[in-house]
């Protein structure tokens, strides 16, 4: 297998580490910072480093973009164009609806699938990159209408492979779930670092010394400006959005702490807890992996339809395989979830597509 990285930062020196550990890949790199790019190569995160993005991607199966997200556009576009027609085009950006939006429609874009490793560190640059990083994250596919099956079954098999944990996601939720469990953070880490630099200054002009909750709840703000400059400016709405909604929280926790009612409060804090709980253990998924097998008509959008249905009801796809019949009209997908419970709310789901679907080895 190769496959080509084309910027060569802590994501996509992890990628290409992993890759050639893992997948025994060759894996060719691009960076437009030369020293960079020979850094990755002495690092060994690439086999050898490319002069341009079509020397990069030739030959490559899968070509991942790991540059910045302002800069995607333009990098995705390249790709496509000098890619070979049966290569996958994805990248690794926090955002994706401005991105996928910014493709022209063609049967070029069918060939790239949005991916978002959630992966990051609070270190940065190739010198950090490993292929740990990878293991057993959260990466997020986010397939289109036009999208390819395919092209989506080798991505998802490949990011597997890399040992992190694929799962589907339609852009705008995507872009939605970001701005609220990675953006909005370090809208509040900046705002409270403001907030204490004014409020305590007012006090001292010695700033006093800060408490652990202080040091752990800001740990992100002022993060590389240029980076987050453009996450923010690709997500504007909806993050400004969740903003002025968490302005409106902030309100009513200002209301019932000022009522003084102990018991109110107490509640308040024991409900956080709960919430902060659930969010942290709803990805523990256990039991032994169910086969589905389903019959689907080959048309533009089938995989990505029954991807994206699953994974907005939290039915993970741990593995895919795709069947094509020798007309190319029909065939069968097979996916496995975990347990006999997930299994069969897949069923449902995917019936309720209008699709025939069984359980490999069991009645259903």
């Amino acid at each position: 297998m190769r496959i080509a990285v084309l910027g060569v930062g802590l994501i996509g020196g992890s990628i290409g580490l992993a890759a050639r550990r893992r997948l025994g890949a060759e894996v060719a790199g691009f960076d437009p910072d030369d020293t960079r790019l020979a850094r990755g190569v002495e690092l060994g995160a690439l086999d050898h480093g490319a002069g341009s993005v079509a020397d990069a991607v030739a030959g490559a199966e899968l070509v991942f973009c790991a540059a910045p997200v302002g800069a995607l556009a333009v990098l995705v576009a390249e790709a496509l164009a000098a890619s070979a027609a049966d290569a996958v085009v994805s990248d690794v950006g926090s955002t994706k609806r401005s991105l996928i939006e910014s493709l022209p429609a063609s049967a070029e874009a069918s060939r790239f699938i949005g991916g978002h490793p959630l992966a990051g560190a609070e270190t940065s640059g190739v010198e950090n990159a490993r292929a740990e990083l990878l293991e057993g994250a959260r990466w997020y596919l986010t397939p289109t209408e036009s999208s390819s099956g395919l092209h989506y079954d080798r991505l998802q098999r490949a990011v597997a492979d890399l040992g992190a944990r694929p799962q589907a996601i339609d852009p705008e939720t995507h872009d939605r779930v970001m701005a609220t469990v990675s953006h909005l953070p370090h809208v509040l880490a900046n705002v409270l670092v403001q907030q204490a630099a004014t409020a305590l200054s007012e006090e001292s002009e010695r700033l006093p010394e800060v408490g652990t909750s202080f040091r752990d709840t800001t740990r992100v703000a002022g993060a590389n400006p240029a980076i987050w400059g453009d996450i923010f400016a690709t997500n504007s709405d909806t993050v400004a959005t969740e903003i002025e909604a968490v302005a409106e929280r902030l309100g009513e926790a200002a209301a019932l702490i000022r009522a003084g009612d102990v018991g109110a409060v107490g509640e308040w804090h024991r409900a956080a807890a709960d919430d902060r709980r659930r969010l942290l253990e709803s990805d523990l998924v256990g039991g032994d992996l169910r086969e589905l097998r389903i019959a689907v008509e080959n048309r533009p959008g089938t995989v990505a339809e029954i991807a994206l249905e699953l994974g907005r009801a939290r039915v993970n796809i741990e593995d895919m395989a795709l069947y094509p019949a020798p007309d190319m009209r029909t065939g069968a997908i097979s996916i496995w979830v975990a347990g006999a419970a997930e299994a069969e709310r897949a069923v449902e789901i995917v019936r309720r597509l209008g699709h025939s679907v069984s359980v490999a080895g069991g009645d259903g």
